[in-house]
């Protein structure tokens, strides 16, 4: 229990203020003790002398042997030692010595007081006897007058034998107090101690993560108070890291599922953490924590922008190209600063806006194609217009041939027209509602697209073979689906040279129903087959432009693919050849 330095310091204070107390009020219930001893034997005392006073003063002091006999008697029955003294202080007799033997005791502190009218007292020292004396002198007086002086005296070892067994007393009930009082002392330390303990070791509970520890203790004192503030903490502290961790949870589960990389980066530009999305964007390993960002992402303008941020303590945004499996992309990285402990960091944040860029370069091209597709025909038209308007018509052949000319560029131009109004009326949401589906037999639809372009393919000498092989049906409008068969066929026509070979086939496979489109012409580089569903993107302009191809076809071919649940897929081979495969989910 005395392991406590609090439990020491109460049992220490106790103790000494026990000790101290009982040592003060020991002296001074001996000083009481003995003040009160001595002053009941100077009482007996001046009772004795006044009572041996009144005896002599009335029966006068006689003759000395007479005066001598009488105190004898006195001492006898009495004890006491019995001295008479004239008014001057002469000694006329002593119960215990010759009194003309004794000097005058004029000089004595109590003669003094007698000899001034009053009863005087004295403790010394006497030499004839020996031993501690009390004196007490009694003046006896007779019409006023001082005729003479009673002094009684008595041993003080008595007193003495009687303080000292008081001290003894005294002594031991002290020592027995002090025993108690250590007891005791022991006890309150244990009790006051008791209730801090408790709390030192539900404190430790809790900050060891024991949230829900609680004290059940009730002192009835200022504890109480301590104890339930530590209780209302505890709580308050359990509800704040519950809706902490909340709070976190939440914020990573946003950071592992947003789209966007997050990295955190230190003070030296290192990166120390990271979310799902940019481990799996930058295939990131355990090893590449704590690196430079040069030597992660391959950019050292990362961690620089990190550090600047520190520095200034500002929020910053940079554009970032990086390389990732060999494909460029381009970020907008948005840095801010970030407290992670006693340390500050920054959090970076990766938007994948490669994308993006791509639509604008899309739509710049679209624009920049599709005007130059109208600015092309327009030309002609007025070029030829101005010619006709210059003309006197004399030279029919020449006439006919600019009427020509004009008539074909407007036709080329409203297909142009018709295709991007098309791709945009197919494009509204509110139109592909509205467009109702039936059943279609593919196979019937191919044969005929086939039968219409077969003489195009005649002209150019080129052999067309048909193959149909079922006669499933898919969910579709039937002149959308005829679109893309004719459009495949018919860019197959215009890319195969004279004399060259296209085969269309309908078949069956897998509940899906397969259409294929395949030619030996010239064929298509394998850097232009991602592109070649974009708008207005044509492998040879100069080939397309006198095929009368627009760059429309093709994309009009895939949003109508995807229109009806379909997939298409492209194959080719520069001076070979190029194969499209349409597939539909067949219905039953």
């Amino acid at each position: 229990m005395l392991d406590s330095k609090i439990a020491r310091r109460i049992f220490g204070s106790f103790l000494l203020l026990s000790f101290l107390g009982l040592l003060l009020l020991g002296f001074l219930l001996m000083q009481y003790f003995h003040r009160e001893t001595l002053e009941n034997a100077r009482q007996e005392l001046q009772m004795h002398a006044q009572v041996i006073a009144l005896n002599l003063k009335d029966e006068g002091f006689g003759t000395d042997a007479h005066l001598a006999q009488e105190i004898d008697d006195i001492h006898a029955e009495t004890g006491l030692r019995v001295t008479v003294l004239d008014g001057e202080g002469t000694v006329l007799a002593d119960s215990n010595r010759d009194a003309e033997t004794m000097e005058s005791h004029s000089d004595r502190p109590e003669v003094q007081q007698a000899l001034r009218g009053e009863v005087g007292s004295a403790t010394r020292y006497s030499y004839t006897l020996g031993e501690n004396m009390l004196y007490v002198a009694v003046p006896v007086q007779r019409n006023g007058r001082l005729i003479g002086i009673v002094r009684s005296a008595m041993s003080l070892a008595p007193v003495d034998a009687a303080m000292h067994h008081n001290m003894t007393m005294l002594t031991a009930a002290l020592f027995l107090s002090l025993v108690a009082s250590a007891l005791l002392a022991l006890w309150l330390g244990h009790r006051q101690i008791a209730p801090i303990l408790l709390i030192v070791r539900a404190a430790r509970d809790i900050m060891g993560g024991n949230l829900s520890r609680r004290i059940l203790l009730r002192t009835g004192d200022e504890y109480d108070v301590l104890i339930s503030t530590l209780n209302r903490l505890t709580a308050s502290l359990s509800h704040k890291i519950v809706e902490a961790r909340t709070e976190n949870e939440k914020l990573n589960l946003i950071l592992e599922t947003m789209d966007d990389g997050f990295f955190l980066f230190d003070e030296n530009g290192n990166i120390t953490d990271a979310n799902r999305q940019a481990r799996h964007l930058f295939s990131l390993r355990p090893e590449d924590m704590r690196r430079h960002s040069i030597h992660v992402l391959g950019n050292a303008e990362i961690s620089e922008t990190a550090q600047q941020v520190l520095e200034i303590n500002a929020p910053r945004k940079i554009h970032a190209r990086l390389s990732i499996h060999g494909v460029p992309h381009t970020f907008k990285v948005y840095f801010a600063t970030f407290q992670t402990g006693e340390k500050p960091a920054v959090l970076a944040v990766f938007h994948d806006i490669s994308l993006m860029e791509e639509l604008r370069q899309r739509q710049s091209e679209f624009v920049g194609n599709a005007a130059h597709e109208l600015r092309t025909p327009l030309t002609s038209i007025r070029g030829f217009a101005e010619l006709l308007a210059e003309d006197d018509f004399s030279d029919p052949a020449t006439s006919r041939h600019c009427a020509e000319v004009i008539e074909k560029e407007s036709a080329r131009m409203e297909r142009l027209i018709t295709g991007l109004l098309e791709l945009a009326h197919l494009g509204s949401r509110d139109m592909r509602q509205k467009i109702e589906k039936e059943p279609v037999e593919a196979g019937h639809i191919v044969a005929a697209a086939a039968d219409e372009l077969a003489k195009k393919a005649q002209k150019k000498g080129q052999q067309l073979d048909v193959r149909i092989e079922t006669d499933a049906k898919l969910l579709a409008r039937e002149d959308l689906f005829q679109e893309i068969v004719q459009n495949l066929l018919d860019n197959a026509i215009k890319y195969t040279p004279e004399g060259g070979r296209i085969a269309i086939s309908c078949t069956e496979k897998d509940n899906l129903i397969e259409i294929e489109v395949q030619d030996n012409g010239i064929g298509i580089a394998p850097e232009h087959l991602p592109y070649i569903f974009d708008r207005f993107y044509r492998v040879d302009k100069a080939r397309a432009r006198q095929s009368g191809g627009n760059g429309i076809g093709l994309s009009l071919v895939k949003f109508l693919v995807k229109l009806f649940e379909g997939k298409i897929s492209v194959e080719s081979e520069v001076g070979k050849g190029t194969r499209f495969v349409v597939r539909f989910p067949e219905i039953s």
